[in-house]
């Protein structure tokens, strides 16, 4: 059968080419040779894909294949990966429902697959997650996507310009309650003593904020400090890495947050009769009433006087002092305890005394000045105690121990307003007795205070130098003048000797480019000496000054 416009022959170009309907190959009918690959025929499907019947889980509905074409199974994996990364943080099906919506309007139903898709699943995820005032942190997220963290940061941040969201404030109270409920290592304690450490973690948490130690920063290192301290104060033996890993975050970071608190904690025991002895060291041992102090502090209102109750306090307080601090005091070594101490730190015994009621504790105002009369009279009196056993042996290097946490289980009370959630508002007018300004402005100050002598010594090793011996006005053989050549002679030795950085030469460099002291304080370098040092317009002109020269030294 000749089929005409059909193709030509591979053989003899002829347009002879016919179906044979025994073998169904097309065969050409001049030269009988077999055309090659004419006779393919797609047995498993069409260019649609693979034909037959499905059935689709937990559908009844009849579909033939061609149905799943690339955009469906696109999607049906997208939202596939989605259900797992949701599964794997934890999430409800409203969340992961919610998730799916946000990933749905912001690729307008597209969705997608790749690497750059899970980064877009944990930015909503987080999104979602902080939407709903869930505390997560966000290397958590990272972690379980396996990405990184910077990453997923700005992928967060295009996911919120896009929605144009204002998240809330991360919750730094409720991560810490979710991380002292599954932290593994307070799982064997009583449902009692968890709700106890969180009332005290909540109570130093909120602090934290009131010193501005969280402002600017990574919320979860101080939520590690922070539990750290409430596990040593509770005698809770715990690691600070294994809390970092389980919590995702940096090691470093937490021990530096909490060597911060420790020492904003010693800044508040300064207000203390025996403050001047508390360091960073012993803060733990002095901790329960630091933390008393802060308690009682935070539960009185500001310019509320009470001058009844103030008398009543201040007529007995040296009586009370007195009796505590003449307890009887053993000379021990590190293995004894003294057991006659606890009462000075008991509240209910100090108000019983004070024959003050326990209704009445929000009103108590405690009279430093009167506390510190009496501490420091027991000083002056146990001056001349010496350390002596029966044989006349001075024991000087055995030294007092201190008070154990065990002999002052009821110190902690969780009336003060800072043991419940509030707002930071709230909290910034709370009085804890110290307020303190944020570290990283601190810290500034004194670099830019750093920056100011380095440029003080920095301008007189300039004068110093462009100032030559015949610019020293007399007569050299005047003793004057000699004095002052010897005098500059020594300055440049030491300023050879004095060991400089790569900061001492950058501030001498700018300082010789005419730049502002003001703009060499603020320490960005770079930015000033691409602008004034490495500025292409002024290199250009260097060149041409020095072509210039040149060119006049030859004319010459």
């Amino acid at each position: 059968m000749f089929m005409e416009g059909s193709r030509l022959c591979t053989n003899c170009k002829k347009k002879q080419v016919i179906l044979d309907e025994v073998t169904g190959n097309w065969v050409c009918e001049a030269c009988g040779v077999e055309q090659e690959f004419e006779n393919f025929q797609a047995h498993f499907g069409g260019v649609n894909g693979p034909e037959g019947a499905f059935v689709r889980v937990g559908q009844d509905i009849y579909c033939q294949s061609s149905d799943f074409n690339y955009k469906q199974n696109k999607v049906y994996n997208a939202q596939k990966k989605i259900e797992t990364i949701a599964s794997q943080l934890g999430f409800s099906s409203s969340r992961s429902a919610e998730v799916r919506l946000m990933i749905d309007e912001i690729t307008e139903g597209e969705f997608g697959l790749g690497v750059w898709f899970n980064v877009l699943v944990g930015a909503c995820a987080y999104v979602v997650m902080r939407k709903n005032k869930i505390p997560i942190a966000m290397r958590e997220v990272a972690s379980v996507i396996e990405v990184d963290l910077h990453e997923l940061g700005r992928m967060v941040v295009r996911v919120v310009d896009f929605l144009s969201l204002d998240l809330p404030k991360f919750d730094v109270v409720s991560s810490f309650e979710r991380a002292i409920q599954n932290c593994p290592d307070f799982a064997e304690f009583s449902r009692d003593k968890k709700d106890n450490m969180v009332k005290q973690g909540r109570f130093l948490l909120q602090c934290a904020e009131k010193w501005f130690l969280t402002t600017g920063r990574q919320p979860m290192p101080m939520v590690v400090a922070v539990l750290m301290f409430v596990a040593e104060l509770n005698q809770v033996k715990v690691s600070i890495e294994d809390v970092a890993s389980e919590l995702h975050a940096g090691i470093a970071t937490c021990r530096k947050r909490h060597k911060e608190l420790l020492e904003t904690l010693v800044k508040v025991a300064q207000v203390l009769p025996w403050g001047k002895n508390v360091t960073v060291k012993n803060i733990m041992k002095n901790a329960p009433s630091v933390i008393q102090y802060m308690e009682m502090k935070s539960r009185l209102e500001k310019g509320k006087r009470r001058k009844s109750l103030q008398l009543v306090v201040e007529r007995n307080l040296e009586e009370i002092a007195s009796e505590c601090l003449r307890s009887q005091v053993e000379y021990t070594s590190d293995d004894c305890r003294i057991e006659h101490d606890a009462q000075y730190y008991d509240v209910a015994d100090r108000n019983a005394i004070v024959n003050v009621s326990h209704d009445n504790l929000d009103e108590l105002q405690i009279s430093l000045e009167c506390l510190s009369n009496s501490y420091s009279k027991f000083l002056s009196e146990t001056t001349l105690m010496k350390a002596m056993d029966d044989s006349g042996v001075d024991h000087r290097r055995k030294k007092i121990k201190t008070l154990g946490l065990h002999l002052y289980k009821n110190w902690w009370s969780g009336n003060s307003d800072l043991s419940k959630k509030l707002s930071f508002e709230q909290i910034l007018q709370k009085d804890v007795g110290f307020n303190g300004l944020p570290p990283s402005f601190v810290a500034g100050q004194l670099a830019c205070k750093k920056r100011q002598e380095k440029i003080r010594v920095a301008k007189i090793r300039i004068n110093d130098i462009m100032q030559s011996p015949d610019a020293l006005l007399g007569d050299k053989n005047d003793r004057y003048f000699v004095e002052r050549l010897q005098a500059r002679e020594q300055r440049l030795r030491e300023i050879n000797r004095r060991d400089l950085n790569w900061e001492d030469y950058v501030i001498e460099i700018l300082l010789l480019h005419q730049v502002d002291e003001e703009e060499i304080e603020q320490g960005h370098y770079r930015r000033l000496l691409d602008l004034h040092v490495f500025d292409s317009v002024s290199v250009c002109n260097i060149f041409s000054r020095g072509k210039q020269k040149k060119l006049k030294g030859k004319i010459a």
